[in-house]
């Protein structure tokens, strides 16, 4: 622990315990979905941890101070209050020293949640490599702090917008193992299926932690991917996702939106060119990625308890 680091009771009391806790990202909350979903979904999450015997460890930036394991209040702040920055890894630094506040993303998420000593983290769809990035460069900071933290990353794969494939080959540059939950083809995010295949497929929770065990008991630093399909009743038409996503993209280059502010922008246009599918998608794999993360983390106390 140190000075700017805040770890409440309940989560810090959980992992010295052993209990299962899972680590929820803010970026969603605070730039990622519309209001009043943002904090709807925010607690949806937390209530469903908690239905299903885990700690949440919902983390983020607020006054300067690096937070893991949030208040209702303080989320109903991250979601509502004005200024509130998307905090990526390069920006801890930056809001520490200024007292500022942000939502975090997957890279600072899942550093938090090691420094708390959270194993498990769920989030909707990591970043990756954007379209086009072989002139713009525009590739996501999640790729590589997931390569340097022990911590599972449960999710819908890749968000929609990216270049899938780049964005595997970058996985793999960095050393990532991509597990299909019970699924030999890739995921990506708004629908069940990619053009790609995984190489690992985890049928069940304790496959998982067999995984997560094996790899960092000998010593073998990184975090796992682990892709879950969005529910099959809430998957978008691939030809109407298609569609919408090139007009959105399009639209970003026409107005010179750039770095963080892309995939905000796309997600919300996204919403809107497909009549709210995306949104009911978004909202849909979001629960189901926090239910198989609780299942894992049960796994993971239960075994390192015996």
């Amino acid at each position: 622990m140190n000075e700017y680091l805040i770890v409440n009771d309940e989560v810090r009391d959980a992992v010295k315990s052993g209990l299962p806790v899972v680590a929820f990202e803010t970026s969603i909350l605070t730039h990622g979905l519309p209001q009043p979903h943002n904090v709807n979904l925010s607690k949806e999450v937390r209530a469903i941890a908690r239905s299903k015997g885990v700690v949440p460890a919902t983390t983020a930036v607020i006054d300067g101070k690096l937070r893991v394991g949030l208040t209702e209040e303080e989320i109903e702040f991250l979601g509502t209050g004005p200024g509130v920055a998307k905090a990526s890894y390069r920006d801890l630094g930056v809001l520490l020293a200024t007292g500022g506040s942000g939502g975090t993303t997957v890279a600072s998420s899942i550093v938090l949640a090691e420094m708390a000593g959270i194993r498990i983290f769920v989030t909707g769809g990591i970043g990756g490599v954007h379209r086009g990035a072989e002139t713009t460069f525009d590739i996501s900071a999640d790729l590589l702090m997931m390569s340097k933290v022990d911590v599972a990353t449960v999710c819908a794969g890749m968000k929609s917008i990216l270049d899938i494939g780049l964005t595997l080959e970058v996985l793999e540059t960095l050393g990532i193992p991509v597990i299909g939950y019970d699924t030999h083809i890739l995921p990506g995010f708004h629908i069940r299926r990619t053009a790609h295949k995984v190489l690992y497929t985890a049928e069940d929770p304790e496959d998982v932690v067999r995984f997560m065990v094996s790899k960092w008991d000998a010593g073998i630093k990184g975090g796992f991917l682990l892709a879950v399909p969005v529910p099959e009743e809430d998957e978008v038409d691939s030809g109407l996702l298609r569609d919408a996503i090139n007009r959105a993209v399009c639209e970003a280059g026409e107005k010179g939106i750039k770095s963080k502010d892309v995939t905000p922008y796309i997600l919300s246009r996204l919403g809107e060119l497909t009549r709210g599918a995306t949104l009911k998608a978004n909202l849909s794999l979001v629960r189901n990625n926090t239910c198989v993360g609780c299942d894992i983390a049960k796994c993971y106390s239960r075994l390192r308890k015996e």
